[in-house]
């Protein structure tokens, strides 16, 4: 069974730093590829950046620029940095495997080509 847990999420003020981490059980994350993704409050989950398994990221407009993902193998773990945050970065941070062995950049954004979700953390950025 694939577990994917997401930790890191806490209250911060605007122009602070965070990093999220997903750690996985049942699943080799080195061999897939990820996505972050995040939901504010009233609003549809959105794309905020993946990372493939060759380590090629992409991400969001919205976040392009402040925000990392990289990956830590030896923990199997993916990480989101995310830097230089707003008050319109508040919401609920998941991460998820994106269940094609072909990553495709359009298909990527998009939940439906994710197979498992972690639980969610909060991330809430003051003004």
């Amino acid at each position: 069974q694939v577990q994917l847990v997401e930790s890191g999420g806490g209250l911060v003020q605007a122009g602070g730093s965070l990093r999220l981490s997903c750690a996985a059980s049942g699943r080799t994350l080195s061999n897939w590829h990820m996505g972050w993704f995040r939901q504010a409050p009233g609003k549809e989950r959105e794309f905020v950046g993946g990372i493939t398994r060759n380590g090629l990221t992409n991400y969001a407009d919205s976040v392009k620029g402040r925000f990392a993902i990289a990956r830590d193998n030896a923990k199997n773990t993916v990480a989101l940095q995310m830097n230089s945050l707003k008050p319109e970065d508040t919401a609920v941070y998941y991460c998820a495997t994106y269940s094609n062995r072909i990553w495709l950049v359009s298909a990527a954004r998009e939940e439906s080509a994710y197979d498992y979700w972690g639980q969610g953390t909060q991330v809430t950025v003051s003004s």
